[in-house]
């Protein structure tokens, strides 16, 4: 940096140096054609060539300036002895060109601060007394080709040199403090400039940071900035963005357009939300927005903008009120379910009495057995409405899920739906397959999946029961595959509702129950299938995790 400052530097003093030098060769010019013979032309020729010539090699050396330093202090003594031969031509003592010593002090200061001015100063001091010393001794006679001049007395040319002398250093000193402070201050802004940088990046970070949109805009509604975050939501980008009213980009409807217009709004108490179709077409989200006004010393300087995407929260929102909607309506359910199940059990049981004591015709005796079938079917959806609705408490367990799976594979082998054409298999890992969980409940799961999924097969099929450990949980994966009939992509939505039942047997209630003790761990299900395909259901249960009771 201080390199490059000092060739800078020198490279405003070698133009200034040619400037000057065809300046003086212009007058020189200029009074010889008016009164010739004024002054010995031939040698002030000969000195503004040589300028011209140094100049030139100054500039060819610039660039190792920085590296060999006496370049740097060879121009400067050049230029002094240039002054003093041209002072000497023109008069010594009498010239009035005296003062152009001080250009090289003054270049002197410049490039080497208050050190090289007092260095440049004192070399013109010795160079000029050495004039004024020449033209009072017998060896100017010999050395001078110029016109004969009238030299003042001695004490006059002592004082003369002495105002001059002391100019020099007077010069010298104000031009090196002048520039020292240039080059604080330099230094102080170059620090500023850098602090105000960082303060702006680290502005720009935090802004790019924030998890919510923020725009702001001009007294024209015209957005000015728009953050990471505000490109993120609304697929619109930052170049396409600025310029345009916030109304188009953000498709404010006209309620908030006409709120923003208001003088004297406090937008502060104001949130406003609206659908918004986003233009990466990822399709419509829901926007909160908030606006205030822009202040700044000078007034309002527009609006400051913020907003976030709140599908998310409006959907688990809507979920929340109607689970406690279903909550209360499953409450009152499951206590009409217990009210019916006691009539009916002192319904059923009279009926088995009065088909054993009453003498029973064969149709009577049919009618009493259909009544009976549907009483206990009846009893069995309540059952498992019941157990639905209100889950039992259970004990937590360390229990290897493969038993589990081969005690579920060995029911259905011998279960009266199991028929030869259906084959239960089961794949589970060499070692023991912990889980800390109610076995009840995960025979549950198993068993309801894996009774769904042998009803899926009518005409037979391959049953696969597998359990595998979950890296990424510490957990458990439990899969059961069919390969069944299948499911249309319409019907996965609603798979786990209640009463959702596809198969002539069965209250409905069975994958509603497994998802209900799934949801309970903490877990999640997968289900992929298709039509005619079969169906596979992947169960994940999370290890060391809190298990809701009820």
């Amino acid at each position: 940096m201080l390199d490059t400052e000092l060739r800078r530097k020198l490279a405003w003093l070698i133009a200034i140096r040619a400037i000057v030098s065809t300046i003086l060769l212009g007058s020189a010019t200029l009074i010889e054609l008016t009164a010739p013979g004024s002054f010995p032309i031939g040698w002030f020729f000969f000195l503004i060539g040589l300028t011209y010539a140094l100049t030139i090699f100054y500039a060819a050396t610039l660039r190792y300036a920085d590296r060999v330093r006496g370049l740097v202090n060879l121009q400067l003594a050049g230029d002094a002895l240039i002054v003093s031969a041209f002072i000497y031509l023109t008069g010594g003592v009498t010239s009035y060109f005296s003062l152009l010593y001080l250009l090289p002090i003054v270049a002197g200061s410049t490039v080497q601060l208050r050190r090289g001015g007092l260095l440049v100063a004192t070399l013109s001091t010795l160079l000029y007394v050495g004039v004024v010393a020449m033209q009072y001794s017998t060896a100017d006679s010999l050395l001078h080709t110029g016109p004969v001049v009238t030299l003042p007395s001695r004490l006059v040319a002592q004082y003369t040199v002495a105002v001059n002398v002391f100019c020099f250093f007077a010069v010298a000193l104000l031009s090196g403090s002048l520039a020292e402070e240039l080059r604080s201050a330099s230094a102080r802004l170059v620090l500023a400039s850098t602090e105000i940088a960082d303060l702006q990046a680290l502005n720009q970070h935090v802004i790019n940071s924030l998890p919510s949109g923020l725009v702001t805009t001009d007294t024209q509604q015209r957005v000015l900035t728009f953050n990471r975050a505000a490109e993120s939501i609304t697929g619109v980008t930052l170049t396409s963005a600025v310029g345009r009213p916030m109304a188009d980009v953000l498709q404010l409807p006209p309620s908030i357009i006409a709120a923003l217009d208001e003088p004297h709004a406090d937008w502060r108490k104001r949130r406003y939300e609206f659908n918004y179709r986003t233009a990466d077409r990822r399709g419509d989200i829901e926007l909160g927005i908030t606006a205030t006004h822009l202040e700044t010393p000078g007034g309002r300087a527009g609006f400051l903008v913020t907003f976030q995407d709140v599908t998310l929260i409006k959907r688990l929102e809507r979920d929340s009120a109607m689970q406690q909607r279903l909550a209360a309506v499953g409450e009152m359910a499951a206590g009409i379910a217990h009210e019916i199940r006691n009539p009916l059990a002192s319904m059923s049981g009279s009926i088995q009495i009065l088909r054993q004591e009453l003498p029973l015709t064969a149709e009577q005796e049919q009618l009493m057995d259909i009544v009976l079938r549907e009483s206990d079917r009846l009893n069995s959806t309540i059952r498992s409405f019941l157990a639905y609705a209100r889950p039992q408490r259970f004990a937590m367990a360390r229990l290897d899920v493969r038993r589990t799976l081969n005690d579920a594979a060995l029911l259905l082998r011998n279960s009266s739906e199991v028929n030869d054409r259906h084959i239960v298999a089961v794949d589970l890992p060499p070692r023991e397959l912990w889980y800390d969980a109610d076995e009840g409940q995960i025979k549950q799961i198993v068993w309801n999946l894996a009774t769904n999924g042998i009803r899926a097969m009518p005409d037979g099929g391959r049953l696969r029961l597998a359990g595998t450990a979950d890296a990424s949980s510490g957990g458990v994966v439990i899969t059961v595959q069919d390969e069944g009939i299948g499911m249309a992509p319409e019907e996965l939505e609603g798979l786990f509702q209640p009463f959702h039942g596809g198969f002539a047997k069965g209250s409905g209630l069975g994958l509603a129950i497994v998802h209900r003790i799934v949801t309970d761990y903490k877990g999640e299900i997968q289900v992929s299938s298709k039509s005619g395909a079969g169906t596979t259901v992947s169960v994940r249960l999370p290890a060391q995790r809190p298990v809701a009771t009820v």
